[in-house]
């Protein structure tokens, strides 16, 4: 058994492809370690909104400040240590608050190519 552990710092961090705002992701285990998931970190500035459509069945883990999403009308909220699960094909409005948020997230199948 291959037993991994992961820190934000572990994390090279990127813009989220097509975005031009302060929202970054950091993938720290993809398909390159064999796996049929990712896990990586993210990192919102303040008050950044990201309007996407989910690709891969998508868990956020709030490890600081807040996010929202809205998707069909309804909006979650979410702090520190609560989570967020969305499904692929979900239209999403994904908006962090006046602080900025960190979270951790885990995809399936993987959200990025090699």
């Amino acid at each position: 058994m291959t037993v991994y552990k992961f820190a934000s710092t572990d994390a090279t961090f990127e813009r989220s492809p097509g975005q031009t705002g302060d929202i970054f992701a950091g993938n720290v285990l993809d398909q390159r370690h064999g796996g049929p998931v990712t896990i990586g970190f993210g990192r919102y500035g303040p008050n950044q909104i990201l309007d996407a459509t989910i690709e891969v069945h998508d868990t956020m883990v709030i490890v600081e400040g807040r996010i929202s999403v809205t998707c069909s009308g309804q909006t979650v909220d979410a702090g520190p240590g609560e989570v967020i699960a969305m499904q692929k094909g979900d239209q999403v409005r994904i908006r962090s608050h006046e602080e900025g948020a960190s979270t951790a997230y885990v995809t399936y199948p993987h959200w990025q190519e090699p």
